[in-house]
C-alpha cells in the first residue's frame, strides 16, 4: 500500500502510487513506527520544495524522527498548496524566486523567515486550505498558477486550464467561471514577476 505522503494542489495529503517530480516537507508530522501521518499536516510554517536527488543522499520515507517526506506532481502543485523552494537543496531557485517575490511584492530585502510568514496567512483559514478571488481574468493568470472549481484543480499553462491528478495533467475544455485561485496571491505576483515554475511533461503541448 502507497504511503499517505503526495500533495495535492489544495494541500492535502493523499496516498497514491504515483510519482511526483519533487520531495518536500513542513516538518516532522507522521510516526515513523507505523509511517503513517499524525493529526496535524504540518509543525513548521517553512513548508519547502526539494529536489528528489541531492548529493547522492538516500533516505527511508517516514523512517526516522526526522522531517516528514511529501511528494508532488510538480513545482506548479507544490506553490499552489502554499510551499515555495528549499534555500538548501535549491539554492538557485530559492535564490530567484525571493528575487521575482520581493519585485512582484514590491518589497526589498526580504528573508524566507518573512515569505513564509506571509505564505502561512495565505494558505490556511481555521486549519483549512485557503482559497482566494481570481485577482485577474483567468485568461490574464501567469503561468503555473493554479484554480479550483468545484472539487477540481486545475494548472494554467500556455492559455489552456489543465486538469490536474495525481498521474498528471489532462486536456479539457471547462468552464471556470466560478473558479478561486488555489496559488497563494503572494506567490502568483511572484509568477508574474517572472519566477517560472518546473511543471509535469503531461503539461507540455
Amino acid at each position: 500500500m502507497p504511503l499517505q505522503n503526495r500533495v495535492t494542489p489544495t494541500g492535502d495529503i493523499i496516498a497514491t502510487p504515483h510519482r511526483g517530480l519533487f520531495t518536500g516537507n513542513r516538518g516532522i508530522i507522521h510516526d515513523p513506527a507505523t509511517k503513517t501521518l499524525l493529526r496535524k499536516r504540518w509543525s513548521s510554517p517553512a513548508w519547502l520544495t526539494c529536489t528528489c536527488e541531492f548529493r547522492g543522499r538516500r533516505r527511508e520515507v517516514m523512517a526516522q524522527r526526522s522531517w516528514t517526506e511529501l511528494f508532488f506532481l510538480d513545482e506548479a502543485t507544490a506553490l499552489a498548496a502554499g510551499h515555495r523552494p528549499c534555500f538548501y537543496c535549491r539554492r538557485d531557485d530559492a535564490n530567484r524566486f525571493r528575487a521575482a517575490w520581493e519585485k512582484g511584492n514590491r518589497v526589498q530585502g526580504v528573508r524566507m523567515h518573512d515569505i513564509d510568514t506571509v505564505l502561512h496567512h495565505e494558505r490556511i483559514d481555521h486549519g483549512e486550505k485557503r482559497v482566494h478571488a481570481l485577482l485577474m481574468p483567468l485568461e490574464q493568470l501567469p503561468e503555473g498558477a493554479m484554480v479550483q472549481q468545484g472539487d477540481e484543480s486545475f494548472l494554467v499553462t500556455q492559455g489552456r486550464a489543465l486538469l490536474w491528478s495525481p498521474a498528471g495533467y489532462s486536456a479539457v475544455e471547462p468552464e471556470l467561471g466560478k473558479a478561486v485561485l488555489l496559488t497563494p496571491p503572494s506567490t502568483l505576483r511572484t509568477l508574474r514577476a517572472g519566477y517560472s515554475p518546473v511543471l509535469h511533461p503531461t503539461a507540455l503541448p
